[in-house]
């Protein structure tokens, strides 16, 4: 991926390095994750010739799970992690990086049709894809589940 000031920003930010303390799919963290989220989101852009504001797909791409929290445990808050961890990430990007608008949009709706964000705009499209992409492969691609595919099987 061509190099981009923020993502430097970002990627070395203490606050953000948090995102390896927490799994997302299987046994990949949420920092993993997130960047192979934000290359995705290059990749389609770049496939498919569109024409986007390339800073502002990786910034929100890296964000667009910055909630910051292990959402395993059983705490009650995260009961409804599915549908309430964008605004979570958003509000902890806004208040450690910024956001511009569209950015506030491709977190918010990174999760649709969960939730209640629709997409607005082709960076926020392509997130939402690139994210759906990215956790499947995960999930398909992850030790800790075929270890529990494995067990199952044998019990």
């Amino acid at each position: 991926m061509k190099e981009y000031k923020i993502n430097h920003e970002i990627i070395n930010n203490n606050k953000y390095k948090r995102e390896m303390e927490f799994i997302q799919h299987g046994d990949y963290s949420v920092y993993d994750h997130s960047i192979n989220v934000a290359n995705a989101c290059y990749i389609i852009s770049k496939k498919l010739k569109l024409n986007v504001e390339m800073e502002s797909l990786i910034k929100g791409a890296l964000l667009h799970d910055y909630f910051l929290y292990d959402w395993h445990d059983k705490n009650p808050k995260h009961k409804f992690h599915a549908i309430d961890h964008a605004r979570k990430a958003k509000d902890n990007a806004i208040r450690d990086f910024g956001l511009t608008k569209k950015e506030e949009n491709m977190i918010l709706s990174h999760m649709f049709p969960l939730g209640t964000v629709i997409p607005k705009y082709k960076e926020s499209i392509i997130l939402c894809l690139a994210d759906k992409y990215c956790a499947l492969s995960e999930v398909l691609n992850s030790n800790y589940y075929y270890r529990k595919a494995k067990e199952w099987v044998q019990s």
